[in-house]
C-alpha cells in the first residue's frame, strides 16, 4: 500500500512573500504588512534549546546592530510554543549573556513553516534550516536551506542583503 505524502509549494525567488498573522515572543505580528519598508531575515530552526540552533540565535543577536544598519529586521520560527521559545531567549541571556532583541514566533500547528516550505517531509514535523530574505517591497530576494548540524553563515546573509 502507497502512503501518500502532503506536498507543500516553496515559495520563488521574485515573489511576494506569503502573508500570515502569529504569536511571537514579542506579541502578534502581521507579516508581510508590520515590515513594510524594510529588509526582513525571515529563518526557521529545528527546535529550541538545541545546540546548533542555541549558537546561530547567539550568532544573530551578535550581529543585530549590522543587520540594523542595513534596515534589517530578523524574524525566527519554529514549531515550538511561545512559552518554549521565552525559556529559552530566558536560558540564553542567563547562560550566555546575550539578550534576543528580535521575535521568534510560535508556529505550532506548522501553518507558517508549511506555507513557506520549512517543514522537512522526511522528518515529520521538524523545521529545516531555511532563510528568506525579504526586500523592503515583500519580495522574497534569495532563499537558502542549510543541513540541520550546519549553523547558518552571517556573512553570507548580509552580504546577500
Amino acid at each position: 500500500m502507497e502512503v501518500e505524502k502532503e506536498v507543500y509549494r516553496i515559495p520563488l525567488i521574485g515573489e511576494k512573500a506569503p502573508s500570515f498573522k502569529a504569536k511571537t515572543t514579542h506579541g502578534t505580528i502581521n507579516f508581510p504588512e508590520d515590515y513594510k519598508g524594510k529588509w526582513v531575515v525571515f529563518f526557521s530552526h529545528p527546535a529550541d534549546f538545541t545546540p546548533v540552533c542555541t549558537t546561530e540565535f547567539y550568532a544573530f543577536q551578535k550581529r543585530y546592530e549590522d543587520f540594523k544598519k542595513l534596515n534589517v529586521e530578523l524574524i525566527g520560527l519554529s514549531i515550538d510554543q511561545v512559552f518554549s521559545h521565552i525559556k529559552w531567549v530566558e536560558w540564553i541571556r542567563e547562560k550566555l549573556g546575550t539578550e534576543i532583541e528580535f521575535p521568534i514566533i510560535a508556529d505550532d500547528l506548522g501553518n507558517i513553516s508549511k506555507l513557506y516550505g520549512m517543514i522537512h517531509l522526511g522528518k515529520g514535523t521538524n523545521t529545516v534550516r531555511a532563510v528568506f530574505i525579504i526586500d523592503p517591497n515583500g519580495i522574497i530576494r534569495a532563499i537558502l536551506y542549510y543541513p540541520q548540524e550546519v549553523g547558518r553563515n552571517m556573512d553570507e546573509i548580509l552580504r546577500i542583503i
